[in-house]
């Protein structure tokens, strides 16, 4: 099985976990780029009133639902779990601005119908996705200036750190109540991230790790910050 099928399948297994334990997550405050209410939040964004944008990977569709209502943001959230995409749709799928869609990213941003977008972003969900691929899809349908906003794994809760090459490994997603699955991520280097996104057509503005609040814990993340790059900047 391929990195992504395997992580599809994980993912809608974890969904499907969730929809049976009768899961209700509580209202997000703001947006959380890491595991915790610390760091930056829906600010990094830039000002979303009236702008089009993209969530990769919105899982429950806390987030895509809470820039719509808070920030009157329009939002096409793109999951590619059904059962992630049910729970998302059951709760929020009444809410104005937010367009859900069940679909690979990689394969929805290669449509002809696939719109450009202003803001493009993704919480803890691009790190699933091979960042060649995603990258060469994304860049043409962000508009020049454009933002691309993501956090990734950096550190896991074994303490090891990001890969210096671009591959993926093996992490452990977690299941409530006990069990775990097996997913496939990139959780790379800043400097690799940096690379990444210049040989896809961004431009690097501002990376920061974001570590959790108890010294002990050794899980971190790293926040990203990019910018579409014009036609005179790639050349």
């Amino acid at each position: 099985m391929d990195d992504a099928a395997l992580n599809e399948q994980a993912w809608t297994t974890y969904g499907k976990h969730h929809i049976e334990r009768g899961t209700c997550l509580s209202e997000p405050e703001r947006l959380d780029w890491g595991f915790w209410s610390t760091g930056p939040g829906a600010e990094v964004l830039g000002d979303l009133a009236g702008k089009r944008m993209l969530d990769i990977g919105p899982g429950t569709g806390r987030y895509p639902a809470h820039l719509a209502r808070s920030h009157k943001a329009i939002v096409d959230a793109v999951e590619v779990s059904p059962t992630q995409y049910l729970r998302a749709t059951t709760r929020y799928g009444d809410v104005p601005g937010v367009h859900f869609v069940q679909a690979d990213a990689v394969e929805f941003l290669q449509r002809e119908t696939a719109p450009v977008y202003d803001v493009a972003y993704s919480v803890h969900g691009l790190g699933y996705i091979d960042p060649h691929q995603l990258l060469a899809a994304l860049a043409p349908r962000v508009r020049e200036g454009g933002s691309l906003v993501f956090s990734v794994l950096h550190t896991n809760k074994d303490g090891a750190g990001p890969e210096v090459t671009v591959a993926p490994r093996d992490e452990v997603l977690p299941l409530a109540g006990g069990g775990e699955l097996v997913v496939r991520m990139w959780v790379l280097s800043p400097l690799l991230w940096e690379d990444l996104l210049v040989e896809g057509g961004f431009l690097l503005e501002h990376i920061s790790v974001l570590r959790a609040p108890e010294p002990s814990n050794p899980v971190a993340c790293t926040l990203i910050v990019a910018r579409r790059s014009s036609s005179a900047e790639g050349e």
